[in-house]
């Protein structure tokens, strides 16, 4: 237990999520107080120590499986198996031991009970399970349809992705789906669509699509514990790990990916908000009160021990946004500018820009839009950005900003640009920038390429170094979070 709990913890480490020695003390005592053969308990009371972000909880899920999977013979846990839907407990233990029965030959396929049925039955004997919510039942046909059609190979150092594929294959849930939403009759008289009995249908479809997910986890989790008992749980983990959320790279990640991390994104923005108004705040003392200074020295015969300042009162600066949404940046361009747009709170105006080869402003486009997927609609159909060829040239973008809105640019205002710095070889023009630099209180470059890219073929980032505060490698989420945790 000792060595999967440590295993455990360093996994969680070396994909990012934050365990600390104490928190690794505290949960290896509470396995003292824990009744170590109920899985679920010792899953939740683990999850309790060691995950503080929800953002982490998934990673936790995926890792504890590895690590705390069940015996081998086992569907699950005696309270996991005492779990089935209500109205179902007599009829979940009768099926549960005939599972266990049928399922005690060879590889679950010995003389008789389910490992003897076709795949027909055994997909008529699914139907019914999902129909009724028999989470036992489901187990234990997860258990046979991976055992039956996943091919697992011995030894081969994969993520079970396309073990998993084979099986569900195998199953086809969407025909499943199909036949479970034939069930429901219209009442006598009432159009398709209408009324209550719409809705019911609705509510029933949606469960069905509940139990087809339960299901597909359990295969997951029976291709996982197979391939544990093969290799090991520390050789899975290596072939499952995966970066969380706040780790993946904003130019490589996919759809799925980016959906997790505009989840993450959204109180992240909130939070940081927060930060930065209090550390405005908090920062500077403020100048010496001199006159609340010698009062105060008075008591200590004149010797100013304790100074006393005035209360700060920082205006709220202003922020420009200029954002690079040609098609090699445009996935981190969209979280920068859902940034920007959260925190407009903390700044008494915020502006933003978007260019390719031309720059237009957007300010107006992003606050009318109800979110960033129709301002990116809107912006796309506009053309927004492009002057000629839709090619980017930093050059000509940063000269027209200049031209036509440099004179609105301030003391109070902090300019923050987004972009590779990549102009497909055309005048970078930097004085453009020079000259916003002059005008500006903060200037910053927020690049998405590692640092090891820049300077690289058509990159000029060095070009503009010297006229920005600070420019920073902002690949991901996390990054992001550092440049604005320093943000003034």
């Amino acid at each position: 237990m000792l060595a999967a709990l440590e295993g455990m913890i360093a996994e969680l480490r070396q994909i990012g999520v934050p365990v600390s020695l104490a928190e690794r003390i505290d949960a290896m005592q509470s396995l003292r107080h824990l009744p170590v053969g109920d899985r679920p308990t010792v899953k939740a009371a683990l999850r309790a120590v060691l995950v503080k972000t929800h953002d982490h909880e998934l990673a936790f899920d995926a890792v504890f499986d590895l690590y705390f999977t069940a015996q081998p013979g086992q569907a699950g846990s005696a309270q996991e198996n005492s779990q089935a839907a209500p109205g179902q407990d007599g009829q979940a233990a009768q099926d549960g031991q005939g599972v266990q029965g049928g399922l005690s030959g060879q590889n679950g396929h010995g003389g008789g009970g389910l490992g003897a049925l076709d795949t027909a039955t055994l997909t008529e004997l699914l139907l019914t399970a999902l129909r009724d919510g028999n989470e036992v039942m489901m187990r234990a046909l997860a258990s046979l349809f991976v055992e039956r059609y996943a091919g697992i190979e011995p030894g081969r150092p994969v993520a079970g992705t396309y073990y998993v594929f084979r099986t569900l294959r195998a199953v086809d849930p969407d025909r499943l789906l199909a036949r479970l939403a034939e069930g429901g009759e219209q009442a006598p008289g009432q159009a398709p669509g209408q009324g209550s009995d719409s809705m019911q249908r609705r509510l029933e479809i949606e469960g069905y699509e509940a139990q087809l997910l339960k299901f597909r986890q359990m295969v997951e989790a029976q291709v996982r514990q197979r391939l544990v008992d093969d290799r090991g749980a520390a050789a899975v983990a290596r072939t499952l790990r995966r970066p969380l959320p706040e780790d993946v790279d904003f130019l490589t990640s996919s759809r799925d990916q980016i959906a997790d991390m505009r989840a993450v994104l959204d109180p992240l923005t909130r939070r940081l908000a927060t930060r930065l108004a209090a550390k405005r705040r908090h920062k500077r003392r403020g100048a010496l009160d001199f006159r609340r200074t010698v009062r105060r020295s008075l008591s200590t015969g004149g010797v100013p021990v304790r100074p006393a300042f005035r209360k700060p009162h920082p205006a709220k600066p202003e922020l420009f946004v200029l954002a690079d949404i040609s098609g090699s940046v445009a996935t981190f361009a969209a979280f920068t500018l859902q940034l920007a747009f959260a925190l407009r709170s903390q700044f008494s105006r915020v502006r933003s820009f978007v260019f390719v080869d031309g720059v237009d402003e957007v300010t107006d486009v992003l606050q009318r839009a109800p979110d960033f997927v129709e301002a990116a609609r809107h912006i796309n159909a506009a053309g927004s950005g492009v002057w000629l060829d839709g090619r980017s040239d930093y050059g000509h973008a940063l000269s027209a900003f200049w031209d036509i809105w440099g004179e609105q640019v301030r003391r109070r205002t902090t300019v923050i640009v987004l972009g590779d710095a990549r102009t497909n070889y055309h005048d970078p023009r930097e004085g453009a920038l020079k000259s916003v630099t002059q005008r500006a209180g903060h200037v910053f470059w927020l690049n998405p390429e590692p640092t090891a890219a820049w300077n690289s073929g058509d990159s000029v980032i060095a070009r503009y170094q010297p006229f920005c505060d600070a420019v920073y490698e902002c690949r991901n989420i996390r990054q992001l979070r550092a440049f604005v945790e320093d943000l003034d």
